[in-house]
C-alpha cells in the first residue's frame, strides 16, 4: 500500500499539461498510416517529376500485351503505372482528374502534390494536428487562385497569335517538339471551327484524330470534311472514287443469312444444291437494288460480329451498280459519322430510303506516302466537326503525335472555358509563393505557419524546371525570387538560354485554367490523404 503513491507521482504532470499549448501526439497506428500513405504518394510523384518541362525525360513503358510505349505525358505515364498502394492510386487518379479538367499540366499537378504533402510531413512531425494543416492548405489554395488570377491577362478568341502561342508552348515540352510550328495551327483550327464567340466549352469528341503509320508528322493535315480509319474494300473491283457522292450508312448486313443455331441440312441432290446457291444470290440481288434505288453511291457498311458484313457475292452485285463500299465501321464511330455527314444509320434493308443518305461532293480514296486514305469533301450539310489525319513514320511516333495534338486541343478548349493566360516557365508559381509568404505574415498562430510551408511547397514547379534543364536550381530559384521582389512580375525560367527573362515576351503562355485547376486539384488530395488516420481492409 505504501509504494503507490511514489509511483503515481510523475504521472500527474502530464495529465495537467493538456493544455492549449500540448504538441499533437498521435497514436501510434494514425501516425503510421500517415506516413505510409506520405511516402508511398511521393514515390509516385518522384517518378514523373524528371519528364516536367520542356527539357523533361521521356519514359519507356512496357505494357502488359508487350507493346512499347515512349511518353512524357504524366496522366499516360500513371495510367500505366499499376500502383498497388492505395494512396498513390489516388495520385493516379489526380492526375487523371488533371487530364479531364484541362487536359494539360498532369505532370505539373502530381508533382505539386507530392511537394505539399513532403511540407504537410515536415509540420505532422512537429506535432501539428492533420486538420488545422488540411484547412490552412485549403485557405491557401483559394488565395492562390485569386494572386494567379489577378496576373493573368484576357483574350479574345479571335486572337489567333494568341492562342497559336499557347499552343506551342504545350507541344514544346513534348517528343514532337520541333513540330510545334505544324501542330499547333492545326490544333487551334480545329477548336475555333467549333467554338462560337459565346460558347462556355468544346466537345473534343467532335474532333477525330485519325492515324495512319506513314510519311512524317509534317504531313499531319486538317481535312476539311471527314476522313475514314477504314479503306475501300477493292476486292470485288469496285470504284475508289466517287463524284456527287450520296452516302449511306448501313447496319445490317450484305450476305446470306444464317440460322440461329447450328442446324445442318443434308443436301442429296445437287439441283437442291443449286437451288439453295440461287436463292442466296437473289436475296443479296434484291438488297443491293433496294440500295440503288434510292439513289445511294457510297455505302458504309458497320461492323458485324454475328456473320460477315459483306461477302464476295453481293460485292460483285455493288461493283456492277459502281457502288462505292467501305465495311468495318466501328459501332462508336456511328454518332461521328452521322453527326458529320448529315446521313442516319439504317438498321433494316426496307427503312433504307433517299432522306437516309447524307450528300458530298467528292468521296475517293487517295495514296500518300504509301498508305491509303479515304476523304470525303464538300460535304453538304455538315454537322460541327472536325478531322485530322495524322501521319507518322511508326507507330511510336504516331501515338505520341496523337496525345500531343490532344493536349494543345485541350489547352485551346481551356481558352474557350476561362478565356485567359498567364505566364509559364516558373513564373506564376514564384510570384504566387511570394504574395502567400506576405500573406501568411498577417495571420497568427499555427495558420501562418501552414500558409508559409503552402508558399515554399510551390516552388517545386521552378527548381524541377531547372534541375530537368540541367542548371543550377538553387543559383535560378533565387535569382528568380530576387527579380519578383524587385517587381518583376514575368520573370521566369528561360530554359533553351538557361537564365531568367521575361516569359512573355518568349512566348511562353499557359491558360489560367491549367493552373488554376492544378493548385485546386493538388490541394484536394493532400488534405484528403491528411484526413485519413486508418486503413482497413474489407474482406
Amino acid at each position: 500500500m505504501t509504494s503507490r503513491p511514489p509511483q503515481a507521482a510523475p504521472r500527474l504532470p502530464l495529465a495537467t499539461a493538456s493544455g492549449a499549448n500540448k504538441a499533437f501526439n498521435d497514436k501510434g497506428k494514425p501516425m503510421e498510416v500517415r506516413m505510409s500513405n506520405l511516402v508511398a504518394a511521393k514515390a509516385i510523384s518522384d517518378a514523373v517529376r524528371t519528364s516536367l518541362g520542356p527539357r523533361g525525360m521521356d519514359k519507356m513503358i512496357q505494357t502488359t500485351k508487350g507493346e512499347v510505349i515512349v511518353t512524357n505525358d504524366g496522366a499516360t505515364i500513371l495510367r500505366s503505372i499499376q500502383a498497388l498502394h492505395p494512396a498513390s492510386k489516388m495520385l493516379v487518379d489526380l492526375s487523371a482528374a488533371q487530364d479531364v479538367e484541362a487536359g494539360d499540366g498532369t505532370t505539373t499537378v502530381v508533382v505539386l502534390a507530392g511537394s505539399l504533402l513532403g511540407a504537410a510531413e515536415k509540420m505532422l512531425q512537429k506535432g501539428m494536428h492533420p486538420t488545422i494543416i488540411a484547412e490552412s492548405f485549403l485557405k491557401a489554395s483559394a488565395k492562390a487562385v485569386e494572386f494567379l488570377t489577378e496576373i493573368s491577362t484576357p483574350i479574345d478568341l479571335s486572337d489567333r497569335a494568341t492562342l497559336l502561342r499557347a499552343a506551342s508552348t504545350s507541344l514544346n515540352s513534348k517528343i514532337v517538339s520541333q513540330y510545334s510550328s505544324t501542330l499547333a495551327p492545326i490544333a487551334v483550327s480545329a477548336v475555333t471551327r467549333l467554338a462560337t464567340p459565346t460558347s462556355s466549352n468544346v466537345d473534343l469528341r467532335d474532333i477525330r484524330i485519325v492515324k495512319k503509320v506513314g510519311g512524317t508528322i509534317e504531313d499531319t493535315e486538317l481535312i476539311d470534311g471527314v476522313v475514314l480509319n477504314q479503306n475501300v474494300v477493292i476486292s470485288g473491283g469496285g470504284p475508289t472514287r466517287i463524284e456527287k457522292a450520296k452516302i449511306g450508312l448501313i447496319q445490317f448486313q450484305l450476305s446470306a443469312p444464317k440460322p440461329d443455331m447450328d442446324n445442318t441440312v443434308v443436301i442429296t441432290d445437287y439441283r437442291q444444291m443449286d437451288k439453295v446457291l440461287k436463292e442466296g444470290r437473289t436475296y443479296l440481288l434484291n438488297i443491293c437494288k433496294k440500295i440503288k434505288k434510292t439513289g445511294c453511291n457510297v455505302l458504309l457498311i458497320q461492323k458485324s460480329i454475328l456473320r460477315d458484313a459483306v461477302d464476295e457475292t453481293s460485292l460483285s452485285f455493288l461493283k456492277r451498280l459502281n457502288i462505292l463500299v467501305v465495311k468495318d465501321v466501328e459501332r462508336d464511330e456511328i454518332d461521328f459519322l452521322t453527326k458529320s455527314l448529315g446521313c442516319k444509320p439504317v438498321a433494316d434493308v426496307e427503312a433504307f430510303s433517299e432522306d437516309k443518305l447524307g450528300y458530298a461532293d467528292l468521296v475517293e480514296e487517295t495514296s500518300n506516302n504509301g498508305t491509303k486514305v479515304v476523304k470525303i469533301t464538300g460535304v453538304r450539310n455538315k454537322g460541327r466537326t472536325v478531322s485530322i489525319l495524322a501521319m507518322g513514320s511508326n507507330s511510336l511516333v504516331l501515338e505520341e503525335c496523337e496525345r500531343s495534338i490532344h493536349d494543345a486541343l485541350c489547352v485551346i478548349r481551356c481558352l474557350v472555358k476561362k478565356r485567359a493566360l498567364i505566364g509559364g516557365g516558373g513564373a506564376p508559381e514564384i510570384h504566387v509563393s511570394r504574395m502567400l509568404a506576405q500573406y501568411a505574415h498577417t495571420l497568427k498562430g499555427m495558420e501562418a505557419y501552414c500558409f508559409q510551408a503552402y508558399a515554399d511547397a510551390l516552388e517545386v514547379i521552378p527548381t524541377t524546371l531547372a534541375e530537368n534543364a540541367g542548371l543550377n536550381p538553387i543559383a535560378i530559384v533565387t535569382e528568380l525570387r530576387n527579380r519578383h521582389a524587385l517587381g518583376e512580375r514575368n520573370a521566369g525560367i528561360n530554359v533553351r538560354k538557361g537564365v531568367i527573362s521575361n516569359i512573355l515576351e518568349e512566348d511562353v503562355v499557359q491558360p489560367l485554367l491549367v493552373s488554376t485547376s492544378a493548385v485546386e486539384l493538388a490541394t484536394e488530395t493532400v488534405t484528403l490523404l491528411l484526413k485519413i488516420d486508418d486503413y482497413v481492409q474489407a474482406r
